[in-house]
């Protein structure tokens, strides 16, 4: 089964963490990202870019619709995301557990309904 962990945590501004400070935690997050690979679990990683980096994209009557971010104003955003693929939801509580962002955001365990891959989709009702 398919598993998105999604960090969520307080946007860091300029400032917040001193360049002192950032080793411990990219080593922490190396070091989770290779036990993720080793085991065979990880699919994907990705730790994102400010909230204020953002774009978004709509189209509304045949026209399309561009704006820079940020979108509103919340005290957490979206940070990153880990796509694991794990026999059962106990696994991957196992695996939010571990991750750092655990300690200081919070680590929300979405299962897919569907996922593309093998250029078909699978999941849900689908086979």
């Amino acid at each position: 089964m398919r598993f998105s962990l999604l960090i969520i945590k307080a946007e860091t501004r300029e400032g917040d963490i001193s360049e002192e400070e950032l080793p411990p935690f990219r080593e922490l997050f190396d070091a989770y990202a290779a036990s993720l690979q080793e085991s065979g679990a990880l699919v994907a990683a990705d730790i994102f870019r400010p909230a204020a980096e953002s774009t978004t994209v709509t189209l509304r009557g045949g026209s399309r619709e561009v704006r820079d971010g940020p979108f509103i104003d919340a005290v957490e955003s979206l940070s990153g995301c880990f796509v694991i693929d794990v026999p059962n939801r106990a696994a991957a509580l196992e695996w939010a557990e571990k991750c750092p962002a655990a300690l200081y955001g919070v680590v929300e365990v979405r299962p897919a309904a569907l996922a593309f891959h093998d250029g078909r989709w699978r999941g849900e009702n689908r086979r």
